[in-house]
């Protein structure tokens, strides 16, 4: 492996606390040195004046759709699209074809994120036997072949009971749950944010309540089990609430926002664009208020993309036929950073998509740190960007944001000691 010396950069590491000027000297895969004017004879030299150096960030919620939906994304691509944004560590989803609800499963994806040798990918496996919410998947057995979580991503554990056993359950793995709140009878076909809009459209509405529900019932199961929960893709300003006071009552409970939450709101689907159509569906101003609120005062723990690639015939059809979800991965650090960086201040963005979920799901990552893995990312804070979905390293180009005009770009990334993204381009 090749020995490479970072001069100059802003060091930024949440995880210690870190905000500084200084080189960062890797060698055989790990960070050996973090300080000023550091003199050791490199392979590579990168000048990284004016930059920022941060640990590779971790996107807690990814849909890689390998195997059996190979046409919308696979192993590779997704890989290649995470280091393009940034990203050395993703937690895959396990609704693909077959469910990956069997060890053999997790062992695929991570034999074959070795052999692309890129990002590496942590398994989130089935809470439930194909994800169907009756029957409990074989936990221990899951996680002993390294599932870093479960969850039935897309469905709702809409069995009450089952879900208090899925809870004590995943205490004996000693792995957290992710919960996709969504209570399927209040949600019902809704296409779109219950509200004035939807009625304007003639669209089918989910109401917030379908998520809130959910979510106030896990809260008290994650009270009785003492189980670790975390909720997925918050977006109304109930589920904030309820969250912030859970919290507050020292329930083991942690939680996630996506860009799209954030940034979109319902008025915006006048057009009838289908890149707009996720699950739960982009809410009111209110709601995106109430999260960027819940994201500066730390309710909301990380910042994850969702990303949900579908093929063009999925997208481009009437908006009731259209498939829920959004790519995500090659655009979510540009677009936090543009909009939330006086918010939040950097320290705190970068924790948001490096330090907090590897402290969530128990990662050797997230942080630069002496003798620890060599996962850094190097940003530019002052370059301009212009998002072209064409040029997506993602085999999907499914994004409301064609155009958008950001602030700050992945300059490069290096994983375990190699730069695996340079010049705008993925080192194969």
């Amino acid at each position: 492996m090749a020995k490479i010396l970072i001069k100059g950069g802003r060091v930024i590491d949440p995880a210690s606390n870190t905000d500084k000027k200084a080189d960062v000297f890797i060698e055989g895969g790990k960070i050996k040195q973090i300080k000023a004017g550091i003199s050791a004879s490199a392979n590579v030299a990168i000048d990284a004046s004016g930059l920022i150096v941060c640990p590779g960030f971790i996107d807690a919620h990814v849909h890689l759709r390998e195997p059996g939906f190979e046409e919308k994304e696979t192993i590779e691509s997704g890989s290649k699209a995470a280091v393009a944004g940034g990203f050395t560590s993703i937690l895959c989803m396990p609704n693909t074809k077959p469910v990956i609800d069997e060890p053999a499963l997790v062992d695929f994806i991570i034999e074959k994120s070795k052999e692309v040798g890129l990002a590496d990918i942590y398994v989130v496996a089935a809470l439930t036997k194909n994800s169907e919410g009756q029957e409990l998947s074989e936990m221990v057995h899951l996680a002993d072949a390294g599932a870093v979580a479960f969850s039935d991503d897309g469905n709702n554990v809409d069995n009450a009971q089952v879900m208090r056993k899925a809870l004590e359950y995943s205490k004996l793995a000693d792995k957290p749950v992710l919960v996709h709140a969504e209570d399927s009878d209040l949600a019902g076909e809704g296409q779109v944010n219950e509200g004035l809009m939807a009625t304007k459209l003639g669209l089918r509405a989910m109401p917030a309540l379908a998520e809130e529900v959910i979510i106030n019932r896990d809260i008290e199961l994650a009270k009785i089990t003492g189980a670790k929960v975390h909720f997925m893709h918050v977006s109304t300003a109930g589920s904030v609430e309820l969250i912030r006071k859970a919290k507050k009552d020292k329930v083991a409970v942690t939680c996630e926002v996506t860009p799209h939450h954030l940034l979109l709101d319902d008025s915006m689907l006048r057009d009838f664009d289908t890149n707009l159509k996720v699950k739960p569906p982009i809410r009111s101003k209110k709601d995106t208020k109430a999260l960027l609120k819940g994201l500066k005062d730390g309710t909301i723990d990380c910042i994850a993309s969702d990303h949900a690639p579908h093929a063009r015939h999925q997208k481009e059809v009437e908006f009731d036929y259209a498939a829920f979800g959004m790519v995500g991965l090659e655009t979510l650090f540009e677009l936090v950073h543009t909009n939330f960086e006086k918010d939040l201040g950097l320290l705190d963005l970068i924790a948001k998509v490096s330090a907090n979920p590897a402290r969530i799901f128990g990662l050797e990552a997230g942080a630069i740190k002496e003798n620890g893995i060599a996962d850094i990312t190097i940003i530019d804070p002052k370059a301009q960007v212009k998002v072209d979905s064409s040029k997506f390293y993602s085999k999907s180009q499914n994004t409301p944001f064609k155009g958008w005009q950001l602030k700050g770009k992945i300059d490069q990334v290096i994983k375990r000691g190699r730069v695996v993204f340079k010049d705008g381009k993925v080192v194969e």
